[in-house]
């Protein structure tokens, strides 16, 4: 389509005059001229795609572009809204931009080329930087001689004088950039480049739009006068924002003798291109230190800038973070950006240090002023560390997806606890991250001490597609081992000198009564016990029921306030903890909480009947640490995990566990949980390394034939992991398809990261100030949050109060505020106390 402007342009200088791109920030200031904030962005966008590996000419068609990416606020409407407040009913600015894009596409074509459905794709990613693709209809009109439609109204409400000045401004840019091409580019190779350009303009946007980097300037320097003093200004902003990570250096970063899996990692030859490596490895055996010996290798080798790791919890995150801040120093040369990401990352204590540190001294690692001020920037910190679903976000149908995609994509994205995700939806998500980051030019590490083999071959075929490569085969079943596709790789042998407890024994545990006798018996010995429980429900009565015979005992759910939480796990690591005193004799009932975040070690440990890999991971807490407390010293013979599960030679019916785990039955598929007793009972032993692959495999697959009684709960669970997984296929971004047609602009919230039962968070409150403390603020409201079932709050009459109104939106809207009464009872079947929890009577809750 062509477009003939039949009215008279103004010259550049009126028109860098007429059309104001940001409103002045104080009254009778100056407004920014939208050419000079183009000019800005297209600055920042030169110095954020400089390490690109794009050709030249496409790497300045790619600078151009991002130069228009406000076009549309050259136009009487917006003008409107910046002078007089007035709404832009025919389409917002940046919807605009893509119309006169379209409108002006003669003008553009003869620089870029390529087809012309290759550059409609690259439109829509210019125009789409505020978060998601625009979607206004731009067809012609029926005669096909102009636009029509939504478009036709887009372009009228700008104005004639705007259409014609935009096609001017065109001229002029494309003469900053004269050897802008995208050649022979064709539409399908457009639609993979929309999502990159799509977060590039984003975040040169972003950058681009601080008024203390980019201070209004008054209409008078030409386009290229003023790109040339703004150049300067962007190379600063870069440098202030911290996402440019400082060059890579190769100090050791551990002055210890190096485990073997460790020494593999500084072994292992670095394939060409994105590359990915598995570290499967027990609990406690040092893969966090393997993985950043390796991540350094490949910075060093250039095949990233930063370093993302991505972990599977809050709590697991915020202990990650300490171990990586503490490296930094020796993997770069100067200190880099350093973000903690995740939805409580303000109350943890060593990142607001660090903040504060880093704002005295930029020498220390740690997050930029700019980065702090938006959530959504945590991924472009040269370094972060944080939870998987941030990472995840960049391929769901959330807003910000390119800004994420684009963050992750100069790193090293390095997933701890991978089979944590492995559920049938957050595996299909794992997968298109891998596959979208490797596709990107992305490499990855993911570590696991129980990852399943179908499960990691389902992760490297993911990867290794999107990197255009044939999917290998992964034959390699040794246990601990190192995989790194494409290249051979060293022989990893056990490390028993720092682990050696010998195998654990398994006993099976008959009733909930005989684990309370052992218990009893156990810490009167002065053991140190725990006894973890499926379900919230069951902890609290066993603790009811443990405190009622005079045993000492701790108790650690998932149903505390934060700052409860908090004050209850600095009493556990105290009591249980890696500095514990010998023979404590006490008992800590709890829940899945205590599988990874915590370094607890117990002398003797019962656990609820749950699948293989997570009986595993809490036996990881039993005899933990020898160095300190060896054989002798334990008030037990050797280290024996008891499991409280009924007898799987004797399956009369679906109710098979129920009688013994009571609710804890049902937190986990039937089926599941049957081979994993089957499996661990006949082992009668779990030997660390050696023994771990085959009772993961035997436990997690599908070869062991499930009782005749349980087959119709083997074919609903099948046909619950293919719906999960359809669900994530229904929530993913349609790469192939491009940016405008493939992304959405939904909210976080709409596009989970991760399924399971809906929860309601609740803000407690004593009378009107926060149940954490006097002041309400974000951190004070986010300490009082305590979550439940929405299905089993939503049957209770429960009393909402108003929020305060000095708190963000996203957090009043998402939260419901409760006042707890001085004797705790919130309303019929809801009670609240700090020492038990968020107490829900199952009279009320019955289904």
């Amino acid at each position: 389509m062509r477009c003939d402007v039949q009215m008279r342009s103004g010259s550049l200088a009126q028109i860098i005059e007429a059309w104001p791109g940001k409103s002045a920030h104080e009254d009778g200031g100056i407004s920014q001229p939208a050419v000079y904030h183009m000019l800005d962005v297209a600055a920042v966008a030169e110095r954020l795609i400089a390490p690109e590996s794009f050709r030249e000419p496409v790497r300045q068609a790619l600078i151009l572009l991002a130069a228009l990416h406000d076009l549309g606020k050259i136009s009487a409407a917006f003008r409107a809204m910046l002078r007089h407040a007035q709404p832009q009913v025919a389409g917002r600015h940046w919807e605009v931009t893509e119309a006169f894009l379209r409108l002006h596409d003669d003008l553009l074509a003869p620089t870029l080329g390529s087809d012309q459905f290759a550059r409609y794709e690259l439109y829509a990613a210019t125009a789409g930087h505020h978060g998601r693709p625009p979607s206004r209809d731009l067809h012609l009109n029926r005669r096909n001689t102009g636009p029509g439609g939504e478009w036709k109204a887009m372009i009228d409400a700008a104005g004639e004088t705007a259409v014609a000045d935009a096609a001017e401004v065109i001229r002029a840019f494309t003469e900053l950039w004269p050897d802008a091409c995208l050649g022979s580019m064709t539409s399908e190779q457009a639609r993979r480049l929309s999502w990159r350009l799509a977060g590039l303009v984003t975040t040169a946007d972003w950058i681009g739009s601080n008024p203390a980097w980019f201070p209004p300037s008054a209409p008078g320097p030409l386009p290229a006068a003023y790109l040339a003093e703004t150049r300067e200004r962007a190379a600063d902003a870069i440098g202030k924002a911290g996402i440019v990570a400082p060059p890579a250096a190769s100090v050791r970063p551990f002055n210890f003798a190096l485990r073997s899996m460790q020494t593999a990692c500084e072994q292992v030859e670095l394939p060409s291109g994105p590359m990915l490596a598995l570290i499967e490895d027990e609990t406690g055996s040092g893969k966090t230190e393997a993985g950043i010996i390796l991540a350094q290798r490949m910075l060093l080798e250039g095949k990233a800038e930063g370093l993302y790791f991505a972990l599977p919890t809050m709590a697991t995150a915020d202990a990650m973070f300490g171990r990586v801040a503490d490296v930094l120093k020796c993997l770069y040369d100067t200190a880099p950006s350093l973000s903690l990401a995740h939805g409580r990352s303000g109350l943890h204590e060593g990142f607001r240090e660090l903040a504060l540190a880093r704002d005295r001294n930029p020498d220390e690692p740690g997050p930029t002023e700019w980065l702090l001020d938006s959530r959504r920037k945590a991924l472009l910190a040269d370094v972060g560390v944080g939870t998987v679903d941030q990472a995840l976000l960049a391929v769901v149908r959330a807003k910000y997806a390119p800004l994420r995609q684009f963050g992750l994509s100069r790193k090293i994205l390095v997933v701890d606890e991978a089979h944590e995700m492995g559920d049938p939806y957050m595996g299909e998500l794992l997968s298109a991250l891998l596959h979208l980051h490797a596709a990107q030019g992305g490499s990855a590490i993911l570590m696991s001490a129980t990852l399943p083999l179908e499960l990691r071959s389902r992760l490297v075929a993911a990867f290794e597609t999107g990197a255009g490569r044939e999917a290998p085969a992964i034959e390699n079943s040794a246990y601990p081992a190192l995989t790194v596709p494409g290249v051979s790789t060293p022989t990893v042998s056990a490390n028993r000198s720092e682990t050696n407890r010998g195998p654990v024994a398994v006993e099976r545990v008959q009733s909930a009564d005989q684990a309370l006798d052992l218990l009893t018996k156990t810490a009167g010995e002065g053991a140190a016990c725990v006894w973890v429980r499926n379900s919230v429900d069951e902890a609290i009565a066993a603790i009811h029921t443990l405190r009622a015979r005079g045993v000492p005992a701790e108790l650690l759910h998932a149903r505390f306030a934060l700052v409860d939480r908090k004050r209850h796990e600095a009493r556990i690591l105290e009591t249980f903890g890696k500095h514990r005193s010998a023979h404590p004799g006490q008992v800590l009932i709890a829940t899945q909480v205590v599988e990874s975040s915590l370094d607890l070690d117990f002398d003797v440990m019962v656990s609820d009947l749950a699948p293989m890999a997570a009986l595993i991971q809490r036996a990881g807490r039993l005899w933990r640490h020898m160095d300190l407390r060896p054989a002798g010293l334990r008030p037990v013979d050797r280290p024996t995990l008891q499991v409280l599960s009924p007898d799987p030679g004797l399956v009369t019916g679906e109710n098979w566990a129920r009688h013994v785990l009571g609710q804890g039955a049902y937190v986990y598929a039937l089926p599941l949980l049957w081979r994993t007793a089957k499996v661990l009972f006949e082992a009668g032993e779990i030997r660390v390394p050696e023994g771990l692959r085959d009772l993961v495999e035997a436990a997690h697959g599908r070869s062991l034939t499930v009782p005749e009684v349980l087959q119709s709960a083997e074919f609903r669970a099948e046909g619950v992991d293919k719906a999960q997984a359809t669900h994530a296929g229904q929530n993913q971004i349609d790469w192939l398809a491009g940016y405008r047609a493939g992304a959405s602009g939904a909210e976080d919230a709409e596009y989970p990261t991760r399924l399971g039962a809906r929860q309601k968070t609740m803000v407690l409150m004593r009378g009107d100030a926060p149940w954490s403390g006097d002041r309400w603020n974000v951190e004070s409201a986010q300490l009082s949050e305590v979550s439940a079932s929405a299905a089993r709050l939503d049957r209770l009459a429960l009393p909402e109060a108003v929020p305060p109104v000095n708190l963000p939106r996203w957090l009043t809207a998402t939260r419901c505020f409760v006042t707890v009464p001085p004797d705790h009872q919130i309303c019929p079947g809801l009670r609240y106390d700090p020492e038990m929890g968020l107490i829900l009577s199952s009279s009320v809750n019955q289904a």
